[in-house]
């Protein structure tokens, strides 16, 4: 018992001493330099995000709620007509398109939103953006590296505009045509031209399938056939047109019937006239 009190009373002594109270100050102030490293960035950033939500939520209710609902959740006409479609649940990605490209806000309601110049600066597009992601979970907007063809040998890309070319001729070119140039679509609407499109945008539209467009996920497409579609667009637009007037690229069966139609019936109408208005000689032959 002697024992324990003596070793409970040295240890006594020490934690009194000068060393094991400069320890104690020692060790708080690493303990709580390491929460402060641990918590305060996340703080931040949290804080940022949520000043950005604030900030797109003002622009929202601005130049988005008439149509879209104050809480994004739609708004329809007193016939049932759907002026608005809700916006919880189509992400990030969907809102950096239609607004990144002019589309929103629209004119006007109809069967098709025609792209117009952009009414947003970046900034405010990103934070409208993080306000509608806010609203429920949908596709976030894709990094650099799930679109850009940089880093890819010369064989790399043209397996990719192989693969993509296949890829789009299966499953895009019934609406946009083979080579993208667009075309007409039922009930007033239209698949837009994509040739010269930022490679952002295409991804974002297969991604989030806008307007009459169906979607593509990454559960149908993976990032990496949406970047071989990207590839092969771009390789359509690189090429130069060697045929003259493409008339839109609706094919060589059209293009051949247009050259029949028009160009052989314009030569024969030009043959007529020119034998119609030939002059022609008065004299009778002499009987012989």
């Amino acid at each position: 018992m002697r024992l324990l009190n003596r070793s409970l009373g040295r240890l006594s002594r020490h934690r009194r001493g000068p060393v094991a109270g400069l320890a104690v100050i020692l060790m708080g102030l690493l303990l709580t330099g390491g929460l402060y490293a641990a918590f305060a960035p996340a703080s931040a950033h949290q804080d940022d995000s949520a000043a950005q939500i604030k900030q797109g939520r003002e622009l929202f209710l601005v130049g988005c709620s008439f149509c879209h609902g104050d809480n994004g959740q739609g708004v329809k006409t007193l016939d049932g007509n759907q002026l608005g479609p809700p916006l919880v649940g189509v992400g990030a990605a969907a809102v950096d398109f239609q607004v990144g490209t002019g589309r929103m806000p629209a004119v006007q309601p109809g069967p098709q939103i025609p792209q117009k110049e952009v009414s947003y600066t970046s900034d405010e597009i990103a934070a409208l953006a993080a306000y509608v992601a806010s609203l429920g979970p949908g596709p976030a907007i894709p990094n650099p590296s799930d679109y850009s063809l940089e880093g890819l040998t010369d064989e790399q890309r043209q397996q990719a505009i192989v693969r993509g070319g296949q890829i789009f001729l299966t499953n895009c070119a019934a609406c946009h045509n083979f080579e993208g140039s667009g075309g007409a679509m039922p009930q007033g609407g239209y698949a837009p031209k994509i040739r010269g499109v930022p490679a952002k945008f295409i991804y974002e539209a297969m991604l989030t399938g806008p307007q009459a467009m169906d979607s593509f996920s990454n559960g149908n497409l993976s990032p990496e056939e949406k970047r071989d579609i990207i590839a092969y667009l771009q390789s359509i637009q690189d090429n130069p047109g060697y045929g003259g007037f493409g008339m839109g690229g609706i094919g060589p069966v059209s293009e051949g019937l247009f050259a029949w139609l028009v160009g052989i019936g314009s030569l024969v109408g030009v043959a007529i006239w020119i034998a119609a208005h030939t002059a022609r000689s008065s004299k009778e032959k002499a009987e012989a």
